[in-house]
């Protein structure tokens, strides 16, 4: 680090992204993209006139896209905030409704890495959650808190989900914190909270557009709330960056939304590759949880977590692999094509046998 970095930040971990290699050709299940393209549609858009236009800057009210969002989701305009992807949406919530002095933020132990860097980066007091021992998350321990309440769900590595009374208590329980529902993940399985909005007010929904609907990207995310909570975050937006949503990203994300039918589809497919893929690891004897995600949360006894995920890289398969002593045992495995799972599965059951052999 440079001699000039503000203090505070010398000792802030930064999130590490999945890694994006290009010394060769890999088949890429290590960061919960979608194996499918963008519809036809938004090919189109982001192909059209707009393109001669980039000289201009964007609409930062980003009408035609809120318009679109909150026709899908039934909602109003004034109740839906759109960012450069969910991660911008988590930031501005940390800087919004969390304080060091008053408001601390409270998440589980093990979620997206994310949540602990944001309240770091903020200087805000946290409290990481530790899980049940089969990862779940204990509903009491989100109840009748004094700080701002963050959940993935379904979560992230383990890919399990509250249901959505579960959901409901915990916001109920709290009604003078924000509850922030991070749903990255809810088209794969889970319960989305949306529709809890319009009863409580100290509820915020956030979702992305790069899992289910194939713009990781093009980077765009968006949140729902009541219109109180959004206009704080259109605060946070227009004291940084107004024009943080570029034209094309605008332009896809309408598109995207049209063909809704599509990317629900596209779903349904990764919904019935996870469960194939789940049940072919129980079978070569690994321990999976019961994702409600695009991706697969599995070890084996047979062979350590980083063992298996560097073998898999030298094969040309990266999957994720995490460090933390609980989930070090464990890979993250994004869901993609049928074709592709397969290829995984043939590598696993080689790098078995060789392990196997080894050991003999």
């Amino acid at each position: 680090m440079s001699r000039f970095l503000n203090s505070k930040y010398c000792e802030l971990e930064a999130y590490t992204p999945g890694e994006q290699p290009t010394d060769m050709k890999y088949i890429k299940l290590n960061t919960n993209e979608s194996p499918y393209p963008p519809s036809q549609s938004v090919l189109d858009a982001v192909n059209s006139e707009a393109v001669s236009i980039l000289n201009l800057y964007s609409d930062p009210t980003c009408k035609s896209l809120k318009a679109a969002i909150a026709d899908l989701f039934s909602k109003r305009p004034e109740n839906v905030f759109v960012s450069n992807g969910s991660d911008d949406i988590l930031n501005f919530s940390f800087m919004a409704f969390c304080e060091s002095a008053k408001r601390k933020v409270r998440f589980p132990e093990i979620s997206y890495g994310f949540y602990s860097v944001y309240a770091e980066l903020h200087g805000v007091e946290y409290t990481a959650v530790p899980l049940n021992d089969d990862f779940s998350i204990n509903v009491k321990d989100y109840c009748h808190n004094d700080a701002t309440v963050v959940i993935a769900n379904p979560n992230a590595p383990t890919g399990l989900a509250l249901m959505l009374d579960e959901v409901e208590t915990i916001v109920k329980a709290n009604p003078d914190q924000l509850v922030l529902i991070d749903e990255a993940y809810v088209d794969f399985g889970g319960e989305s909270a949306c529709g809890l909005t319009e009863k409580y007010d100290n509820l915020l929904v956030v979702g992305t557009f790069s899992k289910s609907r194939s713009l990781a990207g093009a980077r765009l995310g968006y949140a729902i709330a009541n219109k109180d909570i959004i206009a704080d975050l259109e605060k946070i937006k227009y004291s940084t960056n107004p024009y943080n949503i570029n034209r094309l990203t605008l332009l896809a994300g309408e598109a995207a939304v049209r063909d809704n039918k599509y990317y629900m589809d596209n779903c349904k497919r990764i919904i019935e590759t996870r469960e194939y893929t789940q049940k072919e690891l129980v079978r070569l004897g690994f321990y999976v949880t019961d994702s409600k995600a695009n991706f697969i949360f599995a070890k084996s006894d047979d062979i350590g977590g980083e063992e298996l995920y560097t073998k898999l890289r030298a094969r040309g398969i990266l999957v994720r692999h995490f460090t933390k002593e609980k989930i070090k045992d464990f890979n993250r495995i994004t869901v993609g094509t049928r074709e592709q799972m397969q290829a995984l599965l043939d590598a696993i059951r080689e790098i078995l046998e060789e392990k196997k052999n080894e050991n003999s």
